[in-house]
């Protein structure tokens, strides 16, 4: 079997959908399938030299819409190569634009690849309710109301990555029919194993001290994350119990206004410690070493880092606006509450209060939930599964 995915960028500052891809192909090569991504960026962009897997740049594209004008005459020359082809994510030219060359070349041809799309989030309500949002809610309308419910509709099928996506997707656009909705699940790679390798990495990216408890945020430093809602939670329980574990907020973003409300909100409290961001060793010791890792998200399609976290054997906290809540909740490995000041109180407090048993079985729970669910191999397999289905 062989697949196309068309994505706008493939530049690793883009997050989900971009790693996701580099997650899924090694996974799916495993399974004789063959995976090439078509996407808009410079062919001489310096992160596309790393990967093992073809990726044809074919940009760069212009415009906030993303336009690329080569893409619509590449499409028609490699369909034939393709059994499936996979739009990456929504309102930008790579979705619109490709259904249009497949419905071209359907015509002409008689056949073509089936096409289908994977959202990424990108038909969840909060981006039509959020606060901040009102311009890009508009714009988002009339996108869908002249052009992406025809693509939605269109093709063959969507793929969602959990059951949540897939119920909140339903609930955000009136004239929303698509031909099939398919929870394809998705997955991590393993992470690394342990060694005081990453530990001295992360204690040298972090002030804390080496045999100090700390709690967990590992994400941007972004409102739609909650991060005010845990810096108030905290300094609300902090209060109240004077001995907690520090808390350490790792993430980019620090240097926008946000980031420096965050900074000033924390009140230089000692037991708040900002990182920055972590990539690499630096990264995994911090989720290995936490007592729990925390997401109070106001959004969250799925959360590779909360997967991540469950893959080091760490219970997760998270709001129900986090998409794979029900999983967690189902097998045991976390705490889930609302995206509120309140429910992430809760939330804290009720960890801390639970006895050093009751957190070393949630903990194991979380490991066997991510190995039922969150691997990249049961992903490969469930979506390989799906596209050969239709």
């Amino acid at each position: 079997m062989n697949i196309l995915r068309v994505i706008t960028s493939m530049n690793p500052a883009d997050g989900g959908p971009v790693q996701g891809i580099r997650n899924s192909i090694p996974a799916l090569e495993e399974l004789d399938v063959h995976n090439e991504v078509v996407c808009f960026d410079a062919p001489d962009a310096s992160f596309l030299r790393r990967d093992s897997f073809t990726i044809h740049a074919i940009g760069p594209a212009k415009g906030p819409y993303g336009y690329c004008k080569d893409l619509a005459p590449w499409l028609q020359r490699h369909f034939h190569r393709f059994d499936a082809v996979i739009i990456h994510g929504i309102w930008l030219h790579n979705s619109y634009g490709t259904y249009q060359a497949l419905k071209q070349y359907r015509k002409q041809k008689g056949t073509a690849p089936k096409l289908f799309v994977m959202p990424h989030g990108m038909l969840d309500p909060y981006f039509q309710k959020a606060r901040g949002r009102r311009l890009k809610a508009i714009r988002n309308w009339f996108f869908w109301s002249f052009i992406e419910r025809h693509v939605v509709n269109g093709v063959d099928g969507l793929l969602f990555t959990c059951e949540q996506e897939l119920l909140l997707a339903r609930e955000t656009f009136d004239l929303y029919h698509p031909k099939r909705e398919l929870n394809i699940g998705y997955g991590i790679q393993p992470p690394p194993p342990y060694t005081t390798k990453l530990t001295h990495a992360f204690h040298s990216a972090c002030s804390i001290k080496l045999e100090q408890p700390y709690w967990l945020f590992l994400s941007r430093i972004h409102e739609k994350k909650g991060v005010d809602l845990l810096v108030n939670a905290y300094l609300k329980l902090l209060s109240e119990k004077g001995d907690l574990p520090a808390l350490v907020i790792a993430g980019p973003g620090l240097d926008t206004a946000y980031g420096k409300e965050m900074i000033s909100l924390a009140q230089s409290n000692t037991q708040i410690l900002f990182t920055g961001m972590l990539t690499g060793a630096a990264k995994w010791g911090a989720i290995y070493g936490c007592e729990a890792f925390i997401l109070p998200s106001h959004q969250e399609n799925f959360g590779i880092a909360i997967a991540e976290a469950m893959a080091c054997e760490k219970p997760v906290l998270i709001s129900n606006k986090v998409n794979i809540w029900r999983e967690i909740k189902a097998g045991g490995g976390g705490l889930v509450d609302t995206d509120t000041e309140e429910g992430v109180y809760t939330m804290l407090a009720h960890w801390f209060q639970l006895a050093q048993p009751e957190k070393t079985a949630m903990a194991a729970s979380a490991k066997r939930t991510y190995e039922a669910i969150f691997t990249m191999e049961k992903a490969a397999i469930r979506m390989v599964n799906a596209l050969k289905s239709i």
